[in-house]
């Protein structure tokens, strides 16, 4: 059997982990979800563009289900959303509210995914998978009128889809361009792969570089049209989000202005100190990359309990972020982390089995189960694939928060993806943001940059030079003289040597050849990835998988309102020899589990250090950040699903609001109550630039000011707080 065929049998069944579970009847918003979730995996890997191809979605589909709930309040349709209105003027209850809500939906979402990927790179198939699940559910895809003044609920679908489409424009995304990069140059020259230098000669070795191919494959298996891939988003701080506070976020310039949510503070950089080696918290984090690197040898007879007996169960509230904070939480030598599993399954009431498995092929099946393969749906939508297991298994009751009264599939699915979608998409700006402004370099680039120096531990040994790699016995040495790398002409002694992955050059045929693990000259040192692909196209710090997948914990433990998958466990076998893409293996079948959400969400963490895509600085911070977003996405997600008791004075007055954004030389500002009220407009560089006093519904002439972002300020008149909103110019 093919392996690519196996492969995907087995991501098959990651989605459902139960093929009984899959054939059960979906919603109509899973079904969509579906369709998507396919779409996003033949398009490129673009984990910030899918994040929010995610979030949209969910967004319209929830809002089509909300708009006939007497309880629930809508998101985005007669709602303000980042200062964008769309008007909604309302439309009868239908006698089937069922069948309106699963019309107004398939045409909205029809809509919208037939916008956003007609340019995806396989885009006539994918094209004609959205005509194909709207013709068989029995729509028209000739129907294209936004008038549901009749009550046309495909009219109504069609026209929160353009609106949702329209607002997709605005938001800073820059999707009118195809998300192209505006302002962003990286300082370093790209690194020329497979010619192996002696010297990486780094402008800036804190500072990401890009990777030049000959050919590159991104994860979802497209060949990409450049062959040095750019930065993938630096800029996404700026995307107008869902629940990220503004009172959280920074405009901070380094080279752009850059919006920063949560800032983490820098990383670690390198230091010039004649005598720090492995004390030097930069060379401590990448020097840690490539021992684990040692770990990827299936010849290696090293065993570890991988069952929830021994791993999980790590309190993130226990790690202050010091130096030695890391140290001792990761293993340097051994691998893995410092967490202490879990006494039993709280559901069964019994111990959970232990599971002994080669290290070795724990750590090649994590790097590659984590970063989703050839047939990537992306970190954001991996998230959507394990939610959706949660929700088909037999022992999940759709209890929201595991409170009140079971809901329909339908209510379940449509609030659950509301939740999730809006965490991904925040996850992405506050990750990108961090990127983007801090621009930190990966494993790939600093560890063959500190190799060409040589080492850092001994100025009394050759080849010193504080920017080394430091030396640590069994993993990184000197060549000598009489080394198998010292060359013919002993052209490498002296030179720096890692006991790692030896990298693609000596894998020929994926299904049957292993690289393995040897002596390597440092500066020939890889991730664990393929040859046309290596490292994602943007900078590390970061590790967008941390945070996406930390917030998606979260999300699910609020949701289900409990920490552990159905049953105490979360399962995915792999089988021998047939789950590997760039080289052969596992050299034997077992199983990753995972007791908790959060346990899975570690798994991903760590997975990408044995991949050698992320050092540890790059994981904890994305981790803490991303359960602060889980969290404040799943508590703005409960606010719509239950409106508050109005006042009788709140129900007479309307939101602030101001519209039609982007604008050209005028718009409109709607405020509570009739009084006059001073409306101010900011620059970027927050200098005023225009001011005006106005009534409720008043036009403002915007002629004298050019076009560009601003910040208006204005003053609630009953509050008498600042209100502020961002605008665009056209």
């Amino acid at each position: 059997m093919a392996k690519n065929y196996v492969r995907l049998v087995l991501i098959f069944t990651i989605l459902f982990f139960n093929l009984n579970n899959a054939l059960a009847q979906h919603s109509v918003a899973r079904e969509w979800n579906e369709t998507l979730l396919d779409a996003i995996r033949l398009d490129f890997a673009r984990p910030t563009v899918h994040a929010r191809n995610l979030f949209h979605t969910s967004v319209i589909m929830y809002d089509s289900w909300a708009v006939f709930d007497d309880t629930a309040n809508t998101v985005f349709l007669g709602q303000e959303l980042g200062g964008f209105m769309c008007p909604f003027t309302g439309i009868e209850t239908p006698i089937d509210i069922n069948a309106a809500r699963e019309e107004m939906m398939s045409y909205a979402v029809f809509r919208l995914l037939k916008h956003r990927f007609i340019n995806s790179p396989n885009s006539s198939t994918t094209q004609a998978n959205f005509d194909l699940k709207f013709t068989n559910d029995g729509y028209d895809i000739n129907f294209t009128s936004t008038d549901y003044s009749n009550n046309s609920y495909a009219a109504l679908g069609n026209y929160l889809a353009e609106q949702i489409i329209a607002f997709g424009m605005q938001d800073f995304s820059n999707e009118a361009n195809a998300y192209q990069n505006q302002y962003y140059t990286p300082e370093n020259i790209p690194l020329i792969l497979d010619i192996y230098e002696d010297q990486n000669n780094l402008v800036n070795p804190n500072a990401w570089q890009p990777l030049a191919f000959d050919v590159f494959i991104d994860q979802s298996g497209n060949p990409f049209p450049l062959n040095t891939p750019q930065f993938l988003s630096p800029e996404w701080g700026q995307v107008t989000p869902f629940c990220l506070k503004a009172q959280d976020m920074e405009v901070l310039n380094n080279g752009f202005d850059s919006y920063v949510y949560k800032n983490p503070g820098p990383p670690e950089y390198i230091q010039n100190s004649v005598s720090n080696g492995i004390t030097d918290p930069y060379k401590w984090h990448f020097a840690l990359v490539a021992a684990w690197s040692s770990h990827l040898d299936p010849n290696d007879a090293t065993l570890i309990d991988i069952s929830p007996a021994s791993l999980g169960n790590y309190d993130l509230d226990n790690f202050t972020d010091s130096f030695s904070d890391y140290q001792n939480f990761y293993d340097f030598y051994n691998g893995g982390d410092a967490s202490t599993g879990h006494n039993m399954n709280p559901i069964t009431g019994n111990p959970y089995q232990p599971q002994l498995v080669k290290r070795a092929d724990y750590a090649r099946v994590l790097a590659e189960f984590w970063a989703d393969g050839p047939d990537s749906e992306t970190p954001p939508g991996h998230w959507f694939t394990l939610l959706n297991y949660v929700s088909d298994h037999n022992l999940t009751v759709k209890k929201i928060e595991g409170q009140g009264e079971e809901v329909t599939d339908l209510e379940w699915d449509v609030k659950a993806y509301l939740t999730l979608g809006g965490a991904m998409h925040d996850a992405a700006i506050a990750t990108w943001g961090i990127k983007g402004y801090y621009d930190y370099i990966r494993p790939i680039s600093a560890i063959r940059y500190m190799a060409g120096k040589g080492q850092s531990t001994d100025p009394n040994l050759p080849s010193f030079d504080p920017h080394g790699l430091p030396l640590i016995p069994g993993h990184i040495e000197l060549i000598n003289t009489g080394d198998a790398l010292a060359g013919a002409n002993n052209e490498h002694v002296g030179k720096i040597k890692i006991f790692a992955w030896k990298g693609p050059d000596f894998i020929q045929n994926p299904d049957t050849d292993i690289a393995g693990v040897d002596w390597i000259l440092g500066t020939h040192w890889w991730s664990y990835q393929r040859g046309t692909f290596v490292t994602p196209p943007f900078a590390g710090y970061l590790s967008g998988h941390s945070t996406f997948s930390r917030a998606a914990a979260e999300v699910l433990t609020l949701f289900t309102g409990d920490a552990f998958f159905p049953g105490g466990m979360g399962t995915f076998d792999v089988l021998q020899n047939n789950f590997l893409v760039f080289e052969e293996g596992p050299s034997e079948s077992f199983t990753l589990q995972w007791a908790t959400y959060r346990d899975a969400s570690d798994q991903t963490s760590l997975s990408r250090i044995w991949g050698g895509i992320h050092p540890p600085i790059d994981d904890i911070r994305g981790r803490k950040i991303g359960v602060e977003i889980g969290v404040e996405a799943f508590n703005l997600s409960k606010s719509y699903f239950n409106k508050p008791e109005a006042s009788e004075e709140e129900t007479t007055n309307t939101a602030i609001s101001v519209y039609p954004i982007p604008f050209n030389d005028y718009l409109t500002v709607k405020l509570k109550g009739e009084a006059l009220t001073d409306v101010s407009f900011f620059n970027m560089r927050g200098e005023l630039v225009m001011t005006k006093t106005i009534v409720s519904g008043e036009q403002i002439n915007t002629q004298q000011i050019a076009s560009g972002v601003y910040f208006m300020s204005f003053k609630d008149n009953d509050s008498q707080e600042n209100i502020i909103r961002k605008v665009v110019k056209l």
